[in-house]
């Protein structure tokens, strides 16, 4: 096997690794160093742009093609992760959650609560539980996560008038994403699936709750 170049090691390890909790929301930025002492210690899992997630020896087990940034090991090869999950924090600094686009798919993970299904936010949208039409209101205990088909199944029914119960109960979350600094530097193709500046303003815009 040929293996793409390998950078300068110390050069590579300082360069920036993006951090998600728990629940996918970016928190931190670290070093690739320290990612790697994270994965190595089961406290991280590598993540990928399909966001599966991979602990130090599945990591180390991928191949690796041409365009990977790779650091070299005793024995072995391996790629540098950009986005590393915390497999036990949920937690996030301490601010007003904002009723956006934005944190509703986070809150509820990029999935239709419908039907369970984990999808590209472009294939998602939001739906009232209660439809405006029967008075539902824009809170966020009754606005979720749907996929199109979902979405227009449902149509302006409640759950229980299409026979389609909720995932989970839609509640107010307790964190909001860490954005400020990830926003404000340099960051890598990995991390656009988490950190999309083109959309921010539109995901990120405060909805009207009423």
């Amino acid at each position: 096997m040929t293996y793409p170049a390998v950078a300068p090691v110390y050069g590579i390890l300082n360069t920036k690794v993006l951090i998600l909790n728990r629940s996918y929301l970016p928190i931190h930025v670290t070093s690739v160093r320290r990612a790697f002492v994270l994965l190595y210690q089961g406290i991280a899992k590598a993540v990928n742009e399909q966001y599966q997630t991979f602990d130090f020896d599945s990591w180390s087990d991928l191949s690796i093609s041409a365009h990977d940034e790779t650091v070299g090991l005793v024995n072995r090869v391996i790629r540098v992760p950009r986005v590393v999950l915390l497999v036990s924090y949920d937690r996030v600094p301490k601010r007003q959650v904002r009723f956006s686009r934005y944190n509703i798919y986070a809150r509820d993970k990029c999935t239709c609560q419908y039907c369970g299904r984990r999808l590209p936010r472009h294939e998602l949208n939001l739906d009232h539980v209660i439809p405006r039409s029967q008075g539902g209101t824009s809170i966020w205990e009754n606005v979720v996560c749907s996929c199109h088909e979902c979405n227009r199944r449902k149509g302006g029914r409640t759950p229980q008038q299409a026979g389609m119960p909720l995932v989970r109960k839609p509640l107010k979350p307790h964190w909001t994403p860490f954005m400020q600094e990830t926003f404000s530097m340099s960051r890598y193709r990995e991390w656009m699936p988490f950190l999309n500046t083109v959309d921010v303003s539109y995901w990120n815009t405060e909805l009207l709750e009423k």
